[in-house]
C-alpha cells in the first residue's frame, strides 16, 4: 500500500541499525553462548542433512531428503498406474526454520522471494525422526504453504521486505540475503548508536550503556513484553490470536516501546476455551496462568538466561535452584511431614513435558506451574486437529493483552475486527469513521463471509477511495463485484490492479479467471500464463489455464498445464479430475482410471467426476464398476441429468428396461433440452409400442444444438 512504500525495499537497517555480527567483537563470550541457544539457531542455511526416505501412508506419498553437491533437495512423488514415479516435485532446501530442540522445518525460496514450507519435517522426540509438518498428516497433500511475516517475526532477525509487500494481506516476500537466527537487536533494539558511542574517544561507560536498551532495566511488564513478542500466542488457530496495528509495517517493533503500540493479543472467551489446551508457542501464555507468576514479581529471566541455556543435569540443578529461592522452606517441611518425596525435581513434576495439540509430534515443557501433575500420560500420542469449517477457532475473541486494553477509538475498531462480525464492524466503522483502508477491507471480507457481496462491494470501494493503488483492496473489490454479478466492472478493476501491481500473481490469476468466465479464451490463456510464470506453485492458475487451453483445442498444452499444477499440489481436486477426463478423452484409459480413483477419493460427492469415471470404466469394459460410479453420481447429486442419463444406458445394457426408462425420463425432466436423453427415452418407448410418446421425445431431440443428435432424431422419426 502506498502508505507503506519506501524508495526501495522496506529496509531493516532503519530499524535495527546494523548487523548483529558487530556485537561479537565486544561481547565474544555472550555471542558464543547465545549462538548455541534455540534463539541463536532458529533460522539458518542447511549445513548437513542426512539423506533419508519417508513414506507417508495416509496420502500414499514418498518423500526423500537428498544431497546434490553442496545443496539439499526435498523430493516428493507417488507411484502411478504403471508402477513408475508420477507427480514428482523437487524443491531445494534453502533454509531450516527451528533449532532442532523440538522440530526442524525445511524451507524453499522461490524466484519471487517467497519462502515455502516443505511438507516433511524432522522431530527431536525419540532420538529424532521424520514426520509431516502440522496440517500435512492427512490423506491428501495440502497446497504449498508460504511463510508469513508473523512466522518469520518469531523465528528470525528482522528481514527486508520488497516495496509494495508490507500491506496487510499482501503476498509475504523477502528481499536480499536473509538473516540467520534471532539477533541481539530483537531484544536490545537498534545497536548502531551504542556502537558509535563505544567507538567515540573518551566515552564514559555509563554513556555507552545508556546508548543501548538493557531489558533488565525495564519494569516487570515491559521486560515480559520483550518475550511476549514471540511467546504469547494464545492459540495457533485463526481466532485471530493477535492483530498487528495497521499503521505499523511488519518487523517494526522496537523493544524500547510498549508492545501494545504494535499489536493487540486476543483470546477465546472463557466459555469457549479449555484450561488444558497446550500449544507449542504457549510458554508465556501458560506461565501467566500460574500462581507462582501471579503471586510474585518473577519474569522469564528469573529462570532463563537468554544468552546461555544450561542443558542436561546442569539444567535440572539450575531450575531446581531457582524454585528453591522461594520454596526451599516449604519443601523441607513437606518432606519432613511425609507429604513430599525427598526427590527434588521441581520442573519434572510441576512443569511436565507435554505433547502439544497443534504440533502433535513435538513434546515441550508446559510453563503452567501446577501443584499437582495433571492426570493421564502427558506425552501420549495425539491425533492431529484441524481448523473448523469456518476457519475460526470458535467462540468470540476477547482482548487479552495489553490488559486492560485502553478504550481508544482505534482499539474499539480492532476489537470489532477480531469478532469477524460484519454488522458489528460496520456499526463501529460508522461510529469511528477511520481513515485507514484496512478496516474497510476487513469489513468487506466479513460481508463476503456472510454471503452479502453487495455490501462487500461498498466496503471495498471505501477502501479503494482511501488507497486507490492498493492491490489487496482492488483484488477484494473485484471478487465482490464478480460475486454480485458485475463481471464487466470486475474486469475493469482487475485491469487497473495489474497496472498498479504488475508482479502481483493473484491479480493476474483473478483477471484470467474473469476472462475465462466471460469465454474470452485467448485473453484467459495469455493472462494465466503470466500468473503461472510469476508463481509456478499456483495450482489454481494451472488448472484454469489447462481448462482454457482444452477449450481452445490445444490438448497437449492443457495436459502440460494440469501436470504442472499437480507437481505443486498433487491432490488439487479440480486438477486431478480434469487430467483424468483429458486422459480418458484422448484414449489413455488405464492412466485415466488411476487419476479418477484419486479424484473420487478426494471429492466423493462430485457427481460430474463420477459420471466421467463411469464412462471411462464402461470404455474399459468394467460395466459393473461403471454402474456403481453412476449410481454414486446420482446419489451425490440427484439433480444431475448427465448422471441419470448414463445410469440409464448402463441399466438398459443390463436389460433393466423399466429402470433405464425411469432414468432417461428423469434426465429430461431435469433438463428438458437434453437431446441425447430424449433419444434414449424414445428408443425404449418405441420398443414398448408407445410410438406417440416416442415421437414426442424425438421432436424434442430435434431442437438440440448438437447436429449429430438432430440427425439421429430425424432418422428415427422417418
Amino acid at each position: 500500500m502506498a502508505v507503506y512504500l519506501l524508495a526501495g525495499a522496506f529496509c531493516v537497517a532503519a530499524q535495527t541499525g546494523m548487523s548483529s555480527a558487530v556485537c561479537a567483537s565486544c561481547h565474544p563470550k555472550i555471542a558464543a553462548t547465545f549462538a548455541q541457544t534455540g534463539m541463536g539457531r532458529s533460522f539458518y542455511r542447511p549445513k548437513s542433512i542426512e539423506p533419508s526416505r519417508y513414506y507417508h501412508e495416509a496420502s500414499a506419498t514418498w518423500y526423500a531428503m537428498e544431497q546434490r553437491g553442496d545443496s539439499y533437495v526435498q523430493r516428493r512423488w507417488r507411484i502411478g498406474y504403471d508402477g513408475k514415479e508420477t507427480d514428482v516435485q523437487e524443491s531445494p532446501v534453502d533454509y531450516v526454520m527451528g533449532s532442532g530442540n523440538h522440530v526442524r522445518t525445511y524451507l524453499s525460496r522461490t524466484s519471487r522471494g517467497a519462502l515455502v514450507e516443505l511438507p516433511l519435517a524432522w522431530y527431536a522426540e525419540k532420538g529424532g525422526y521424520w514426520a509431516m509438518n502440522p496440517g500435512h498428516d492427512g490423506p491428501y497433500s495440502l497446497p504449498p504453504r508460504t511463510v508469513a511475516y508473523e512466522c518469520m517475526g518469531c523465528h528470525n532477525a528482522y528481514p527486508q521486505i520488497p516495496a509494495g509487500h508490507a500491506e496487510p494481506g499482501s503476498e509475504p516476500l523477502y528481499a536480499g540475503n536473509l538473516p540467520e537466527g534471532i539477533d541481539c537487536q530483537r531484544c536490545h533494539g537498534p545497536g548502531s548508536n551504542h556502537v558509535r558511542t563505544a567507538q567515540t574517544a573518551g566515552a564514559k561507560v555509563e554513556d555507552v550503556r545508556k546508548a543501548i536498551l538493557n531489558p533488565a532495566r525495564l519494569g516487570r511488564d515491559r521486560q515480559m513484553e520483550v518475550c511476549y513478542q514471540c511467546h504469547l500466542e494464545t492459540t495457533s488457530q485463526p481466532l485471530p490470536h493477535s492483530i498487528q496495528k495497521y499503521d505499523r509495517p511488519p518487523f517494526s517493533w522496537n523493544p524500547a516501546e510498549p508492545l501494545g503500540n504494535y499489536m493487540i493479543f486476543f483470546d477465546r472467551a472463557k466459555e469457549a476455551r479449555s484450561d488444558d489446551d497446550f500449544e507449542i508457542a504457549h510458554s508465556a501464555y501458560r506461565l501467566r496462568k500460574s500462581k507462582c507468576f501471579l503471586s510474585s514479581k518473577m519474569t522469564c529471566t528469573t529462570c532463563h538466561n537468554p544468552h546461555d541455556v544450561p542443558r542436561g543435569q546442569a539444567a535440572i540443578a539450575h531450575y531446581n535452584g531457582v524454585c528453591a529461592q522461594c520454596h526451599a522452606g516449604a519443601f523441607r517441611d513437606q518432606v519432613a511431614s511425609g507429604k513430599h518425596t525427598a526427590r527434588a525435581d521441581c520442573v519434572g513434576c510441576h512443569m511436565q513435558k507435554r505433547r502439544t495439540v497443534d504440533v502433535v509430534n513435538a513434546v515441550v515443557t508446559d510453563h503452567y506451574i501446577q501443584r499437582y501433575s495433571p492426570p493421564g500420560n502427558p506425552v501420549a500420542p495425539l491425533a492431529e486437529r484441524h481448523e473448523t469449517a469456518t476457519g475460526r477457532a470458535g467462540g468470540p475473541a476477547v482482548p487479552y493483552y495489553p490488559s486492560p486494553l485502553p478504550p481508544t477509538p482505534d482499539n474499539s475498531l480492532y476489537v470489532a475486527v477480531a469478532q469477524g462480525s460484519a454488522p458489528r464492524l460496520a456499526a463501529e466503522i460508522l461510529k469511528q469513521k477511520p481513515a485507514r483502508p484496512e478496516f474497510y477491507v476487513e469489513l468487506g471480507q466479513a460481508w463476503l463471509t456472510a454471503k452479502n457481496p453487495r455490501n462487500a462491494v461498498n466496503a471495498f470501494e471505501d477502501a479503494v477511495k482511501r488507497e486507490p493503488a492498493s492491490p489487496v483492496a482492488l483484488l477484494n473489490l473485484a471478487e465482490a463485484l464478480s460475486r454480485s454479478g458485475q463481471q464487466a466492472r470486475a474486469l475493469e478493476v482487475l485491469n487497473r490492479g495489474v497496472k498498479a501491481a504488475p508482479d502481483d500473481t493473484l491479480l493476474w490469476y483473478q483477471l484470467g479467471l474473469a476472462h475465462s468466465g466471460a469465454d474470452r479464451i485467448p485473453d484467459a490463456i495469455a493472462t494465466l500464463q503470466k500468473a503461472t510464470a510469476l508463481d509456478p506453485l499456483l495450482a489454481d492458475g494451472w488448472n484454469v489455464l489447462g481448462t482454457s487451453l482444452a477449450a481452445s483445442g490445444d490438448m497437449t498444452s492443457a495436459e502440460t498445464a494440469f501436470r504442472s499444477g499437480l507437481r505443486a499440489e498433487p491432490d488439487h481436486p479440480d486438477l486431478v479430475g480434469n487430467l483424468a477426463h483429458l486422459l480418458s478423452a484422448t484414449g489413455r484409459l488405464p492412466e485415466a482410471d488411476y487419476y479418477f480413483q484419486r479424484a473420487v477419493r478426494i471429492r466423493p460427492d462430485d457427481a460430474d467426476v463420477r459420471v466421467n469415471y463411469a464412462v471411462t470404466l464402461a470404455s474399459l469394459g468394467r460395466f459393473d464398476d461403471s454402474r456403481l460410479q453412476a449410481q454414486a453420481a446420482v446419489k451425490a447429486n440427484p439433480n444431475s441429468a448427465d448422471a441419470h442419463n448414463f445410469l440409464g444406458t448402463l441399466l438398459q445394457r443390463n436389460n433393466q428396461i423399466e429402470e433405464a426408462l425411469r432414468e432417461f425420463l428423469e434426465a429430461v425432466r431435469l433438463r428438458p433440452d437434453f437431446g441425447r436423453a430424449h433419444l434414449n427415452a424414445a428408443a425404449l418407448l418405441a420398443a414398448k409400442g408407445d410410438n406417440g410418446a416416442a415421437r414426442s421425445h424425438l421432436q424434442q431431440a430435434m431442437r438440440d444444438t448438437d447436429p449429430n443428435v438432430r440427425q439421429r432424431a430425424q432418422q428415427q422419426l422417418r
